[in-house]
Parts: C-alpha cells; sequence; structure tokens
C-alpha cells in the first residue's frame, strides 16, 4: 500500500514496505527528485537501514555466545510498517519486533519513522524505543537515492556535491564483501565540494566519518535545482550510486559496515548504540529540494 503527504510544494509518497520513501515531487519546480528505482541498476529508492547499517563479517554476529544471521542493512527495510499517525503534514510507521525478528535479531522494540512537510523540506524523524527488559544493540541509517541529472539537459559530470563546511576526510575502502578495510586513502584535503563522477562509485560507497559538516548538497553551476540533505548528530557518511546509475544517494548512518578485523560480538561493534531497558533513542534528518 502507498501513503501520501502533500502540501501546496511537495507531493511524497511512501510504501508500507520497509516505510521506504518512494517519491518527493516538486510540484511548482514540476520535478522528482528521487531515482526511479531501475531495476537493471538498484530497484530501491530510499530504504531505511535497521538494525544494523553496511554488511556483517560473513553476514553473521555473536551475542551473548550464540550467533545470529543478518544481510547487508539489515531487514526493516524488507518488513511491512504499521501507520501509527497521520495528520495533515506528517505520517508515522512502526515496527514492533516479532517472534520472526527475535529469531535473527533477539531484542524487543519499537522503530518508528515520521515524515514531515514544512514548505519545500521533507523531514524525516527515526525513534528507537527498547522495550525489553535488558540493554539492546543496534545502528540506524538512511538511504534516499536522489536522480541526476535532476534536468535531462545536463549529464551526470554538470553536478557536484556541496559540503556546509571545508573537509580534510579520509575514505574508508570497502572491500569486496564490504567489509571496511584496516586503511584508509586521501579523499578530501580542504576541500567542500566534490565534482561527480561516475567512477567515484566503481569501487563501492565512499564511506566518510566523523564530517565536519551537518549538511550535503547536489548542485550544478548549470541549474538553479538541487537537493540539499541536512543530517546533525549523525557519526558516519556514505555517498553511493550503483555503477554508471543516474543517481546518488546520502546517507547519513548511526553505525557502519563491520571491519574486516572485527571480532563479530555485537557489543564491540564500531559505531553500535547501546540503549538501556525502556530507553528512548531519536534522530532526524532532512530533504530539501528546490
Amino acid at each position: 500500500m502507498m501513503f501520501n503527504l502533500s502540501n501546496e510544494i511537495l507531493s511524497v509518497k511512501i510504501s508500507e514496505k520497509g516505510a521506504e520513501l518512494q517519491s518527493i515531487f516538486h510540484l511548482p519546480n514540476n520535478l522528482e527528485y528521487l531515482w526511479s528505482g531501475d531495476k537493471k541498476f538498484w530497484a530501491k529508492k530510499s530504504p531505511v537501514l535497521f538494525p544494523i547499517v553496511g554488511g556483517l563479517k560473513n553476514n553473521t554476529y555473536t551475542f551473548i555466545g550464540k550467533d545470529y544471521k543478518l544481510s547487508r542493512h539489515g531487514f526493516a527495510r524488507d518488513y511491512i510498517f504499521q501507520l501509527k499517525e497521520q495528520s495533515e503534514s506528517s505520517i508515522t510507521f512502526c515496527l514492533a519486533s516479532s517472534e520472526q525478528t527475535k529469531a535473527i535479531y533477539p531484542f524487543d522494540f519499537l522503530f518508528c519513522i515520521k515524515y514531515s512537510l514544512e514548505k519545500n523540506q521533507l523531514r524525516v524523524a527515526f525513534s528507537v524505543e527498547n522495550t525489553g527488559s535488558s540493554d539492546m544493540f543496534f545502528s540506524v541509517g538512511a538511504h534516499p537515492a536522489f536522480a541526476v541529472p535532476l534536468n535531462e539537459k545536463l549529464a551526470y559530470e554538470d553536478y557536484y556535491l556541496q559540503f556546509s563546511q571545508p573537509e580534510k576526510a579520509q575514505r574508508w575502502p570497502l572491500s569486496a564483501d564490504g567489509l571496511i578495510e584496516k586503511e584508509s586513502i586521501p579523499f578530501l584535503d580542504n576541500e567542500d565540494q566534490l565534482p561527480l563522477r561516475r567512477e567515484l562509485f566503481y569501487k563501492d560507497a565512499i564511506v566518510l566519518k566523523d564530517l565536519q559538516s551537518n549538511s550535503i548538497s547536489i548542485l550544478s553551476h548549470q541549474s538553479a535545482n538541487g537537493v540539499k540533505v541536512t543530517f546533525d548528530g549523525f557519526p558516519y557518511m556514505g555517498i553511493w550510486a550503483a555503477k554508471d546509475a543516474d543517481f546518488v544517494c546520502i546517507e547519513p548512518w548511526y553505525g557502519i559496515a563491520d571491519s574486516v578485523t572485527a571480532s563479530g560480538n555485537l557489543i564491540e561493534k564500531e559505531g553500535i548504540i547501546k540503549l538501556e531497558a525502556g530507553g528512548l533513542f531519536k534522530r532526524s534528518y532532512s530533504i530539501e529540494v528546490f
């Protein structure tokens, strides 16, 4: 089932499966800002990452001496979310733990995603509640894919990423199995712009840690249209596109893939969030289109 949210500027569509964004359409501009979901390249549009971000070593983690299997980015994107509430300007979906989830992730939780519109901005808020009686461990992240080029008369290479602050950032390469390599490589040297080239993503995602910036925009010197993603409070960032596909993902993460040297113990996993019984974790990011 598809749900709609709109105002005088934006029309947004969200699927109950994975509570995944399906469309961000700017009415005055007559422009669609999300990727088309062409199965030839990548069928998804904006999957939500929970309860892990990235891949696990051997797709396996250990918790209290027991091994569990989880595929890359976790299971939330494959589950039907329940509509919790809807108003004229917002809509909230929730996924609760079940016997099915506890077979692969042994925690009680309520994971909710709230989409809110304000003028030309879409705010996406994550909340994770530990409904169990002991600590839970999780990661959460976003994976929105934006159409590039936005203007059919322009080329992919006519666009660039604009960071809100100059960055001295290392890129953390990914192994063939999607794990973080031992050593980072130089990437941004006090720069705030990154010209888009398809080759940037031929070796998988660009993974960055602890950016100074709190936003990244997709812009072109040849067009007034673009996207700005603001992500206060997210310690990791993924930037990705499928090979030769017409999109770029800007992915605020609170969590990261296992490293090639990871122990596999969930409690020791880099970027993992520990949430006490009854605790509530909240993070949000926003997408502004123009």
